[in-house]
């Protein structure tokens, strides 16, 4: 070892934080919790209670944190080869693999304990049985193994919503389950749009994802088949009455737009529409579930 390295002063305190912070995916936190106290908010008629609404956004973010660093430490060498992730903490070499299991085991167990102690058992459980779903069923087992790895480990993704519904009543509903419904229909044209311009990657990075195991035509037209199962699923809101007008208009609007991508992907695609169409996926779930809380307490009937 020269004496350069060993005078080489290590990361900062910051750089560390930020290190770590990139190990929970902070974006992708972002959109579970968001859609978690909209579960919480459309549980209850009026507002719900300040703190369990606080514990469970905190406690679901820790465990939604803590399992995404281990897909993080599972997926590093698969990271390291793909031009959307290999700035990530690991592949740099930033953080090793005690650092980042330590930090799950911290940030998860918090949140889990947090959930016990101020929301309920129920969405403790609940919540780590999401944790393991993700961490463990999908990334271990069915991301690897299998092109419908997003299908099925998309259960997983759409938990929030119903995690935040359990947080407020104690209960599941069946509101609550269109709810997860809307996330499980909504997660394989979301992530197929993204997988079919990252294709190439997912082929280097030996994952059997559905444009490398059946082609891109394939893929092409599963796109449009699920957005219009997702259009069917994001209407039944206001066939049960959980919804009314202003989220029947909105969902139109959205699925509608949604359905266009889909339509331009099956018939004329290129790499610059299947982004543009990943990217529209993420804002059509945040407006929708937006739509939902605004009919929630804005409620217009349909007659």
């Amino acid at each position: 070892m020269s004496v350069t390295s060993l005078n080489k002063p290590g990361p900062s305190l910051a750089q560390q934080a930020r290190d770590f912070a990139a190990l929970a995916k902070p974006r992708v936190v972002l959109l579970i919790v968001f859609c978690a106290v909209i579960g919480m908010f459309l549980a209850t008629p009026g507002l719900p209670r300040l703190v369990p609404v606080l514990a469970a956004t905190i406690g679901i973010g820790l465990v939604a944190g803590a399992a995404a660093a281990i897909n993080c430490l599972v997926e590093q060498k698969i990271d390291a080869v793909m031009a959307r992730t290999r700035a990530r903490p690991l592949p740099r070499g930033q953080l090793n693999n005690r650092q980042t299991l330590a930090f799950a085991l911290v940030v998860g167990g918090t949140g889990l304990v947090l959930l016990y102690v101020w929301v309920n058992v129920l969405t403790m459980w609940l919540t780590l049985a999401t944790f393991v779903g993700y961490a463990i069923i999908y990334t271990v087992l069915l991301k690897p193994n299998t092109p419908q790895n997003i299908v099925i480990g998309g259960a997983s993704g759409a938990m929030p919503p119903l995690l935040g519904w359990a947080a407020i009543t104690g209960t599941v509903s069946h509101d609550a389950m269109i709810l997860f419904l809307i996330i499980f229909a909504w997660t394989p044209p979301h992530f197929w749009a993204l997988a079919l311009y990252r294709r190439e990657e997912y082929a280097r990075a030996g994952l059997p994802m559905l444009p490398v195991t059946h082609g891109e035509l394939f893929t092409r037209l599963h796109v449009l088949l699920y957005t219009i199962i997702l259009t069917a699923v994001t209407l039944l809101p206001v066939a049960t009455r959980m919804s009314g007008a202003i989220y029947l208009v909105a969902t139109l609007l959205l699925d509608g737009v949604f359905l266009l991508y889909a339509w331009r992907i099956w018939r004329n695609y290129s790499d610059a529409l299947a982004r543009a169409t990943f990217r529209y996926s993420i804002l059509y779930l945040s407006l929708l579930f937006a739509a939902l809380l605004v009919d929630h307490y804005v409620p217009i009937g349909l007659g």
